[in-house]
């Protein structure tokens, strides 16, 4: 019997790597968590997909041939430099068997659900792919790794994937085609999460109608009227809990955090985020002067965000202020990697050395 390859991708995720991955992308721990519950299923969903396509399980070979060892060096490849490297090279792993069109979807469909947005999303996924390759390539040893067998084995986990689709995240994923693959059941399966609750609460519901009736019936010929009263309220407490129990607890704490940082209507746990992201995004596309001269405009509209921010802070309070730190702080070790190294290609500091300068300390104020 082959091993589930969502258990085994995420029993290898422990809460420190993924701590550790959302540092590496400068990202909020908890929305990363929730990002990695929904993105390896999902992923392993558009693989069976790409596998069904000409050509596609061998594609999937190939590259699961090159990431044999990545579980093993998965963790040290999170220093530095080295994330970029996986990051970049999943994503290009990742086009190749997807295509755009289905590897955006997928982004955007994770970014919305976690809270990170798609661009955020797109480093995520690249961060898994290899990953993923890798746990394929684990399962299935070097010698077993062709077409015939990565069509076998993916076959055989629709329904470890489907069941692992975290519920609503599966309706979010319904309208782009990526579950198809899965099969009707599995998909059904896939997609129906979030109407458990609501079931269940409809059933309860139902029952106290029933309840009520026959205590009706029964107390216009009795005045014991706590033999029925008691049990109606009971089931009344039941369905109120289940009406008020949040399907997506991991989505909405994600929520509640950033709604803590909103001061007069500004949303600064988002923005910050989304400037961070923005940044690395930013830098990690400069190779030479010209592509440092076109990321300019989007490094100085970062630093100008975080500005904001800054000119901000005197109106949050010392929880708000920790909470801020908090996101900041664990992204600061690799953005100033990555300021060190785009400023190191020759010709790149003269163009964005002053706004780098300039980013760098309003992102150290809000460290404080």
């Amino acid at each position: 019997m082959a091993t589930n390859l969502v258990s085994l991708v995420m029993n290898f995720l422990t809460p420190d790597m993924i701590g550790r991955i959302a540092s590496a992308l400068g990202l909020d721990r908890t929305d990363t968590s929730t990002a990695v519950g929904a993105g390896v299923p999902a992923l392993l969903a558009a693989l069976v997909g790409a596998a069904a396509k000409p050509g596609g399980s061998q594609k999937i070979a190939d590259a699961a041939k090159q990431e044999m060892g990545t579980f093993d060096k998965f963790a040290g490849m999170l220093g530095g430099a080295g994330a970029s490297s996986v990051t970049d090279r999943g994503s290009n792993i990742l086009a190749s068997l997807l295509g755009d069109r289905d590897q955006s979807a997928l982004a955007n469909s994770i970014g919305k659900y976690s809270g990170l947005g798609s661009v955020a999303g797109d480093s995520v996924l690249g961060m898994l792919t290899p990953l993923v390759m890798g746990a394929i390539g684990q399962q299935q040893g070097s010698r077993g790794l062709d077409a015939s067998s990565i069509t076998n084995l993916l076959t055989s986990q629709k329904d470890n994937i489907a069941a692992a689709i975290p519920s609503g995240f599966g309706r979010l994923l319904g309208g782009t085609g990526l579950l198809d693959s899965l099969g009707d059941t599995a998909k059904r399966a896939a997609m129906a999460g979030g109407e458990t609750t609501r079931a269940a609460a409809a059933s309860v519901a139902r029952t106290l109608d029933d309840t009520r009736r026959s205590a009706a019936e029964a107390a216009s010929g009795s005045t014991n009227w706590l033999l029925w009263a008691i049990p109606a309220i009971a089931i009344a407490a039941l369905l109120v809990y289940l009406l008020g129990r949040p399907t997506e607890p991991v989505v909405q704490q994600g929520v509640s955090t950033v709604q803590s940082l909103t001061v007069g209507g500004i949303d600064i746990g988002k923005q910050v985020t989304d400037s961070i992201t923005n940044v690395r995004s930013t830098l990690n596309g400069i190779t030479d002067a010209a592509s440092a001269q076109a990321a300019l405009p989007r490094l100085q509209t970062a630093t100008s965000q975080i500005d904001k921010v800054s000119d901000m802070l005197a109106q949050l309070s010392d929880g708000q202020r920790k909470m801020l730190a908090g996101l900041v702080s664990p992204a600061m070790s690799t953005l100033n990697q990555l300021f060190d190294k785009a400023l190191a290609i020759p010709g790149v500091a003269e163009i964005i050395k002053p706004t780098i300068d300039t980013l760098r300390a309003k992102l150290a104020l809000l460290t404080a």
